[in-house]
């Protein structure tokens, strides 16, 4: 079927606002490295603040680049076998949990050798529930999605709130950050945080960027124009399920 040309026109735009947020997250995660390793010494797994430098580290790349890229897969690889694109959604969103189990573990970890108390903070408390979430959310699309045993019913049945809840915990693995980012500074500079000193505004700055990626990934998969197109084969099969259980004659394209 031809394209309409609003349609033609969104699928030209999509690889700009798709380069667009590569760059923002890229930039998020350069940004994260510079400041923890130029104002708070570096990374290492030693129990000091240079391991808990690792938590924001692997947050901001796992559960906010790695996540919108996940995200971002369907309508990125358009014209790719749907398998393949599951297969590859399903392993960006295992190395976003992956970083992020590395993360947890070095806040923790932190805390105990210092003696510090952990879950206090409503920082510790949306970043835990956004974790738990997450990993039901991921083992479900799992289970549902990727393995053949659901029931096509019950797949259609639940992507709705697959979609919904994946792009909701988006934007709370956001704010988690942007709480995280002002908790930070509050702590180590709470004299010259409101001077505008420049880890100050090297911090607000990272914070303002995560939110621009945040709205570049739900905009380019809320955006009825660069959604994925069914591929033939994937017509095909939908004819048949539909013969199958209604009893219907698949009609012709």
């Amino acid at each position: 079927m031809e394209e309409s040309p609003r349609g033609w026109w969104g699928v030209r735009t999509l690889s700009w606002y798709v380069g667009g947020s590569q760059v923002l997250g890229v930039a998020c995660v350069v940004i994260t490295g510079v400041w923890l390793g130029q104002y708070h010494g570096g990374y290492a797994w030693d129990g000091t603040g240079h391991q808990f430098n690792v938590h924001p580290l692997c947050m901001v790349l796992g559960l906010v680049f790695l996540y919108g890229d996940a995200i971002m897969v369907y309508r990125v690889f358009r014209n790719e076998s749907k398998r393949n694109v599951k297969i590859l959604h399903a392993v960006l969103h295992l190395l976003a949990l992956v970083l992020s189990i590395v993360g947890i573990v070095a806040v923790f970890d932190f805390h105990n050798a210092l003696k510090i108390s952990n879950m206090y903070s409503l920082h510790s408390w949306c970043g835990m529930i956004t974790f738990i979430l997450f990993i039901l959310q991921w083992l479900i699309g799992l289970a549902l999605f990727l393995f053949p045993w659901a029931s096509r019913w019950l797949r259609s049945a639940y992507l709705p709130l697959h979609v919904f809840f994946g792009l909701g915990l988006f934007g709370l693995s956001i704010a988690t950050c942007l709480q995280g980012i002002t908790e930070k500074m509050l702590f180590s500079s709470p004299e010259t945080y409101s001077k505008f000193d420049p880890e100050g505004v090297l911090a607000n700055i990272l914070g303002l960027l995560l939110l621009l990626f945040g709205a570049v990934v739900a905009y380019v998969v809320t955006h009825e124009d660069f959604r994925r197109p069914p591929l033939p084969e994937e017509e095909e099969l939908s004819a048949h399920f539909k013969t199958l259980t209604e009893g219907g004659t698949p009609s012709s394209p």
